[in-house]
């Protein structure tokens, strides 16, 4: 059974008021740094993670969109800012190139592995850094990385899972998600940031296999690592790049394309790729329990 939570756990509306808030407290206070501004704004909102902890990064993130979009100026940087999608801060290392050429059932049953001890993480990264069109880019937030092994130990592939996008229309439409509802229960949902097979791996209907794989097991890890299950998980396909085939055949349904701005965009400008956006529901009444009226209740099912 799903739960509600606490609206602070949540990224807060930006309106004007608020808008005009960041700018007088940038004003009557030149000697902050953008840190010491975005953890009084996440005191002030109390923007929080379940753990109590100041979501000052997510913070930094909508402060730096509100700063492109010409809404704010924000103080200087002290440090060169984190780089999306980038290798920075990611111990590189040497991985095994040799072909992986073969049938499915060749490499089956596939191993499924949490990257989460240190030195699976180093891997996971590393290997999502140097193959990866993307890049690495530092996940804020929830967030799942598995590592994908053919029964005899190879490694065959990466998948990371994280927050999923504040607004997308035709996700929410889909969901018939009101903004209300969707402030409280986006934490339901994730997002699937990175899908790697590797370049050398040559698997026939692998990457499916795996979609179908992770989709029944994704809920309970998380449920595991944060004490909460998940309802739909979504994702982006860069149209111009890929097909998006695998998670056709994996069942996921193509919901609408993006309008090119971005996750965290505050401007109207089209200024990214578009993707089609892809959706896959955990739970047959997950636009009940996504609308917020139900999470509560005892008894009910909701997400699995």
């Amino acid at each position: 059974m799903c739960h509600n939570r606490s609206m602070t756990h949540t990224r807060p509306e930006i309106d004007n008021q608020k808008i005009i808030l960041i700018r007088q407290m940038i004003n009557d206070h030149p000697d902050w740094h953008r840190s010491k501004l975005s953890k009084e704004l996440c005191e002030l909102w109390e923007w929080k993670s379940e753990s109590g902890q100041l979501k000052d990064i997510s913070c930094r993130d909508l402060l730096r969109s509100l700063d492109a979009a010409g809404q704010i100026k924000l103080p200087p940087q002290l440090n060169a800012a984190r780089s999306k999608g980038g290798s920075v801060g990611v111990q590189l290392s040497f991985h095994d190139t040799t072909p992986v050429e073969t049938r499915l059932k060749a490499v089956a049953p596939v191993v499924v592995e949490i990257a989460d001890a240190q030195e699976r993480i180093g891997e996971f990264k590393s290997l999502i850094a140097q193959y990866h069109y993307l890049g690495y880019g530092q996940s804020v937030g929830e967030c799942m990385r598995y590592m994908v092994r053919s029964r005899d130990g190879v490694p065959l592939a990466c998948l990371m899972f994280g927050s999923s996008a504040w607004r997308c229309a035709p996700r929410d439409k889909y969901i018939a998600w009101a903004d209300k509802e969707r402030r409280v229960n986006l934490y339901l949902t994730t997002n699937n940031t990175r899908f790697l097979i590797f370049p050398w791996v040559r698997i026939p209907y692998l990457a499916s296999h795996l979609l179908s794989l992770i989709s029944r097991r994704v809920s309970q890890d998380w449920k595991t690592k944060y004490g909460h299950p998940l309802c739909l998980l979504e994702t982006f396909v860069e149209r111009d790049r890929f097909a998006g085939t695998c998670y056709k055949a994996a069942n996921w349904t193509r919901v609408g394309e993006t309008t090119g701005r971005g996750r965290d965009s505050v401007s109207a400008r089209a200024v990214l790729p578009i993707k089609d956006v892809y959706v896959y529901p955990l739970a047959a009444d997950f636009r009940e329990t996504l609308a917020g009226q139900s999470l509560a209740r005892p008894g009910k099912a909701g997400c699995r």
